[in-house]
C-alpha cells in the first residue's frame, strides 16, 4: 500500500527507496536474463562506451524475463502518485559498471569526469534549466549486491528543487551532501530527471548489473525502439499501455477520446492492491 510520506520524501529529497518490491523469481530471472545478453554476441540495441560499461536499452523486448519489472505494484504506485496514470515506459535500459581502475589509471569518476548528470538533458537544453518539471521517473533495480564499493547509483537529496548546476569542489568527484542509498538485493530506487545522480565508484572486482525502467508521460517519445518481439495480445492491460499505449485507440483500430489510452493504470490506481 502506498504510504503518503513516501510520496512526501520524494518532493521533498527528490529520490525513494522501495524496499523489497521486487519479488525473489523475478529478480533471480532477470539477473540470469541479464547475464546471458552481455555475454551474447547481439549488438541491436548494445549501450557500450568507451568507459568500459556494457548494456542493452529495450530489454523488455529482449527477453520476458524483464517484463515483470515493468509493473512492479509498489514503483507503479508511486510514479501515479507522482505523475498521474497518463504514463508509458519510455526506456528499459540494463547497465553492467565494471570494477573501475584505481584512480591513477581510470577516465571516468575522476575530477575532470566526475559523471554527475541529470536525465533527458535535451528537454533542459531546449527549455533551459528553470523551466524543465518533473517530466519522468527512474526505477533502478540492482541485480548484483548492492554496497558501498560496488557502484550504487549516487543521488544528491534536494538537487531537484535547484535549477541550477551542481557544484563539485576542485579535486573532489562528488558534490556536499551526495549519497550512496543502502539497498538490499530486491529494493528499488526512484528518481526523477531532474535529480542528479552519478553511478558510484565500483571498487569490488566484481560487474555491477542494474535494470532502469523509466516511466513517463505519454507525450512524450520513448528513448527504445519500438517492441517487435513482445506478443502485444499475451499483455495485460497496464503492460500494454505501459509497451504500446503511445495512442488513444479503440480495439477495432479508431480513435478514441484523448487520454483513453491511460485508462487501464488510471483504473488499477482508483483500486491498488492491498
Amino acid at each position: 500500500m502506498l504510504n503518503s510520506t513516501d510520496v512526501a520524501a520524494f518532493e521533498q529529497q527528490g529520490y525513494l527507496i522501495l524496499r523489497e518490491a521486487v519479488a525473489p523469481q523475478v529478480h533471480t530471472a532477470a539477473r540470469e536474463a541479464a547475464e546471458a545478453l552481455l555475454t551474447s554476441d547481439r549488438t541491436r540495441g548494445r549501450d557500450r562506451s568507451s568507459d568500459g560499461k556494457d548494456g542493452f536499452r529495450g530489454v523488455v523486448d529482449m527477453d520476458q524475463a524483464f517484463l515483470p519489472l515493468v509493473s512492479v505494484p509498489a514503483v507503479l504506485q508511486t510514479a501515479v502518485a507522482l505523475l498521474g496514470a497518463n504514463l508509458h515506459l519510455m526506456s528499459s535500459h540494463l547497465i553492467a559498471l565494471p570494477s573501475l581502475l584505481p584512480a591513477s589509471r581510470r577516465t571516468i569518476r575522476v575530477p575532470e569526469r566526475h559523471g554527475w548528470h541529470r536525465d533527458m538533458g535535451a528537454a533542459t537544453r531546449d527549455l533551459g534549466t528553470e523551466q524543465v518539471p518533473r517530466l519522468a521517473i527512474k526505477a533502478a533495480t540492482f541485480l548484483t549486491a548492492s554496497g558501498p564499493d560496488t557502484g550504487t547509483t549516487m543521488v544528491l537529496p534536494g538537487s531537484h528543487r535547484n535549477p541550477g548546476a551542481i557544484e563539485v569542489p576542485e579535486g573532489q568527484i562528488d558534490p556536499p551532501g551526495a549519497v550512496s542509498p543502502r539497498l538490499g538485493p530486491r529494493d528499488v530506487l526512484l528518481f526523477e530527471n531532474r535529480t542528479w545522480h552519478a553511478g558510484g565508484l565500483n571498487t569490488s572486482g566484481h560487474t555491477r548489473l542494474a535494470v532502469m525502467m523509466q516511466y513517463g508521460y505519454r507525450w512524450l517519445a520513448p528513448l527504445d525502439d519500438p517492441p517487435q518481439n513482445l506478443d502485444l495480445r499475451s499483455l495485460s492491460p497496464i503492460e500494454n499501455q505501459l509497451l504500446s499505449g503511445h495512442y488513444d485507440r479503440n480495439t477495432d483500430g479508431s480513435i478514441a477520446p484523448e487520454g483513453s489510452g491511460a485508462d487501464p493504470l488510471r483504473r488499477w490506481a482508483e483500486h491498488p492492491p492491498a
